[in-house]
């Protein structure tokens, strides 16, 4: 089984990075115009995203459309 990809506020981070929001279900259309970026280290607690329906993903594995 691998690694989790997504986030949620309260999940510590397994890697050290960055992180960025990215919209419900990865849709197109729900893309977000400019995502909050957050920079962490291992074991540290993702905050609250800017809306409830977005996760964190490491900014490397975030689809960009």
């Amino acid at each position: 089984m691998g690694e989790k990809t997504e986030y949620e506020a309260g999940d510590k981070a397994p890697n050290p990075g960055i992180y960025t929001e990215v919209g419900e279900a990865r849709s197109f259309h729900t893309q977000i115009t400019h995502p909050n970026r957050i920079e962490m280290e291992k074991g540290d607690t993702f905050p609250h995203t800017t809306n409830k329906n977005r996760k964190w993903k490491k900014a490397e594995k975030a689809r960009v459309h």
